[in-house]
């Protein structure tokens, strides 16, 4: 099959970005001729890839990055608040998903895991102690419980409080309700829906190249990898999705919202077991605090993963360098992409960044030995024999142009659009892929707002019932959107 040369709407990249919003077009409007181009012999190779990214559905129950100190010693919540609405969102609609048959098998990419905060001293044990009385507050971390006690927590976390000194200062919050999750097996069961679905065309080992708008329609360059041969493809719409290369597409819009964004790669790695008997010990998502100097996504935890039905413990990320802006990219990405547009965002970050390059050149040149070490910190008698190292997915920490700074990092996920909404393209990170529905009703209210609150809005209440409403003022809906996600979703907390 050869694509079209007319479609009303191109998602470029296969990972879960591209699909949700693919299904979400769908449903809208079935009549709509879509288009998915991905670089790779399949699709969720990269960042959705389950290998590639912590797999936490990241409601802000164990984040620790989320929710700030304040000067009065209290804790600000209100980012916490926003991001478990956000996820709720998304199993709002993976649950529609399921329970229309379009995708079986929940527990193929979700399933229930206990989300925990972890921290040792005193000092942070203060901090904790206020951030639960904030949290717990609240219906939306109901159920999260906190303890310093060392019978309670061999009861929470066995493999960690195993052999760890008895006067150790150390506590810990607990949510029964968390979730691990799959993105690689969640993206390929929606691309396999949209596959099976009239007027969609999927397309792999298929890379756009070019962006050019013209008379109000997108032009771009179609590069087949198999046979190195190019067609154009005009479309109505354009979603960029394509994880670290969504950078220098947007550039090559020329759109002037992409002006000033720049980007820096930061890959990772993971000691990871599979070693039944330390697997059969810690049946948790536990974090921790950040190190000083390092970034949000690098905030250490020790994670039960379950990847395509088999589980695993991870330990990270520890993080790493390579100038690819894509783990199956090329090394001249990153010095391709500084121009005179993005060059004073770049150093002004750098500049004022400076513990954050000192921390990656120590993250890079740690051994084996010494990353066994940190994770000696949370498994005291870790054996380096039971722990491989797996280098896992690459990441562009977006840089943005401020005024006063130069450039400065941006650590969330951020959407770009024109101001005739006929292009959007994700950038960012965490908690990215967890809050995908949400992320992507955004686009479409941006660029399809007076549809959606018209014509489609009634199909998108079907779909994502809280819409338009905080979760934190409506403690009945709260309840019910819950129910009905564990139910369809075949979560067992």
């Amino acid at each position: 099959m050869n694509p079209k040369s007319k479609y009303d709407v191109v998602l470029v990249g296969g990972g879960v970005m591209s699909a949700t919003l693919g299904t979400l077009l769908h449903e809208f409007d079935p009549n709509l001729k879509i288009a998915l181009f991905e670089r790779l012999k399949d699709v969720a190779l990269e960042s959705s890839s389950a290998w590639n990214n912590a797999g936490t559905g990241h409601a802000a129950f164990c984040e620790l990055n989320y929710t700030v100190p304040t000067q009065d010693g209290s804790v600000d919540i209100a980012k916490a608040e926003r991001i478990v609405e956000q996820f709720e969102i998304s199993k709002q609609f993976w649950a529609y998903l399921v329970n229309k048959g379009y995708i079986h098998s929940p527990k193929e990419f979700i399933n229930s895991c206990p989300h925990m905060s972890l921290v040792f001293g005193e000092k942070d044990i203060e901090f904790l102690k206020n951030r639960y009385q904030a949290m717990s507050k609240t219906h939306l971390f109901e159920g999260m419980e906190f303890s310093e006690d060392h019978h309670k927590l061999r009861e929470w976390i066995p493999l960690i409080m195993r052999s760890r000194n008895a006067s150790e200062k150390l506590a810990a919050t607990r949510v029964e309700m968390g979730t691990d999750v799959d993105f690689g097996a969640l993206t390929r069961k929606m691309v396999e829906h949209l596959k099976s679905v009239a007027n969609v065309d999927v397309f792999c080992y298929h890379e756009v190249k070019d962006l050019v708008e013209k008379k109000g329609t997108w032009k771009m360059k179609i590069k087949n990898r198999m046979d190195n041969k190019s067609v154009e493809v005009k479309s109505d719409f354009v979603f960029i999705g394509a994880g670290g290369y969504a950078l220098s597409l947007l550039e090559s819009s020329g759109i002037k919202e992409s002006k000033g964004y720049g980007g820096f790669p930061v890959s990772g790695q993971w000691l990871v077991t599979r070693d039944p008997e330390l697997i059969a010990m810690h049946q948790a998502k536990v974090y921790t605090m950040a190190t000083l100097g390092a970034p949000p996504m690098s905030v250490p935890h020790l994670d039960l993963r379950i990847i395509d039905g088999e589980k695993a413990l991870l330990f990270g990320p520890f993080a790493g360098f390579s100038t690819k802006f894509l783990k199956n990219g090329s090394y001249l990405d990153l010095p391709e992409s500084i121009n005179f547009k993005n060059i004073r965002s770049l150093f002004g970050a750098w500049w004022h960044n400076l513990s954050l390059t000192r921390y990656l050149i120590r993250q890079v040149t740690m051994n084996k030995d010494q990353r066994i070490a940190h994770l000696r910190d949370f498994v005291k008698d870790a054996n380096a024999d039971k722990w491989d190292l797996l280098v896992a997915g690459q990441r562009v920490q977006i840089i943005k142009r401020d005024e006063a700074e130069g450039g400065k990092l941006e650590f969330g996920t951020e959407v770009v659009t024109n101001d005739k909404g006929s292009i959007a393209s994700l950038l960012g990170a965490s908690p990215g892929a967890s809050t995908a529905a949400f992320a992507m009703i955004n686009v479409l209210e941006k660029c399809f707002g007076e549809k959606l609150h018209k014509e489609w809005h009634e199909k998108l209440l079907e779909m994502v019932p809280s819409y338009g409403q905080r979760l934190k003022d409506n403690v009945a809906l709260t309840q019910q959107i819950r129910d009905y996600t564990k139910e369809k979703l075949e979560l067992d907390y």
